[in-house]
């Protein structure tokens, strides 16, 4: 179909004539799903059905479709399930700091429906990851006291400056 429509031809016979030769050349022979039946037929037709099939088709998930404040809120809402995974201090205030630092962006200059967010509570956070965890040392065994027949190992005198 590159050429051009001919002056004086409407549009409906010039494209009926431009599908009448392509069959009659046959490009339209052994197409895939040829005598198929379509998958959908019979079925209603959605709202936004080429929405719900690409987010289905790219694998997306429809969160990404949500205003931004609702994103950052729900962030907020999974946040101490995130940071359960976590395994230090230091990697659980920067994922509270990173989504503060969305949060407070969001605040400056919002967008979308007004949604009541505030910034996390980086401290209580780490509070609630520490008591979640158990103790470091907590599944070994505690230090053997000296036995009577094990005495006790005396002090080496450079130890005293270690403190």
């Amino acid at each position: 179909m590159t050429e051009r429509k001919p002056t004086g031809v409407t549009f409906e016979s010039w494209v009926d004539k431009q599908i009448r030769t392509a069959q009659e050349r046959g490009d339209f022979d052994d197409l895939a799903g040829a005598g198929e039946p379509l998958s959908d037929a019979g079925t209603p037709v959605e709202e936004n059905w080429w929405l719900k099939s690409y987010i289905h088709r790219e694998g997306i998930s429809g969160e990404a479709l949500l205003p931004p404040p609702l994103r950052l809120r729900k962030e907020i809402e999974r946040l101490p399930e995130t940071v359960a995974e976590l395994t230090t201090e230091r990697a659980v205030r920067d994922a509270a700091g990173e989504l503060n630092r969305r949060i407070v962006e969001h605040l400056r200059a919002p967008v979308g429906p007004q949604v009541a967010i505030a910034p996390v509570d980086v401290d209580a956070l780490v509070e609630r990851w520490r008591t979640g965890r158990p103790r470091p040392g907590a599944d070994q065994e505690p230090p053997q006291r000296p036995s009577a027949d094990r005495p006790a190992r005396k002090a080496r005198w450079w130890h005293r400056f270690r403190r």
